[in-house]
């Protein structure tokens, strides 16, 4: 299988600091970062949860997608949303404290409860959600 990487560069200190991320594997882009809009406005710039919560919520999609097929189904429409919390960690510093993930789909010939169990296995198998998984994550799923 393969890998991806990406590349920071940083100068200056956490706070007047900046950097910049770089999507090295695709080339989609290189994206400021820096801590204020990190732990306040985002002004323009993205963060890690911003990017932990793309990554989240792009990997959950299509594992929902593996799931279904394994069952025969397909959906018209998968949405996910994810929202990556940074706080503070009570052993010092930052950590992100939780991921709040909302799912809909347009689904037909499954009933609400069965569609709950099987976007619940999808986040139970998610490769990110195991990456994540000292992390509280949280799962809203319904059908639209």
């Amino acid at each position: 299988m393969p890998s991806r990487n990406a590349t920071t560069h940083w100068t200056g200190g956490l706070q007047e600091g900046k950097g910049a991320v770089a999507f090295d594997s695709s080339k989609a882009g290189t994206f400021d970062v820096s801590f204020p809009t990190r732990s306040g406005n985002p002004d323009g710039q993205t963060s890690p949860e911003e990017l932990i919560a793309a990554a989240h919520s792009s990997c959950l999609a299509m594992n929902l997608s593996g799931v279904l097929g394994s069952q025969q189904l397909e959906a018209e429409y998968i949405d996910v949303s994810a929202e990556a919390t940074l706080g503070a960690d009570p052993a010092g510093g930052f950590a992100i404290t939780g991921i709040a993930i909302t799912l809909r789909a347009k689904l037909d010939g499954v009933s609400a409860e069965q569609f709950a169990e099987l976007a619940a296995t999808a986040e139970k198998t998610c490769p990110v959600s195991k990456a994540l998984a000292g992390t509280r994550i949280t799962l809203d799923a319904a059908l639209a």
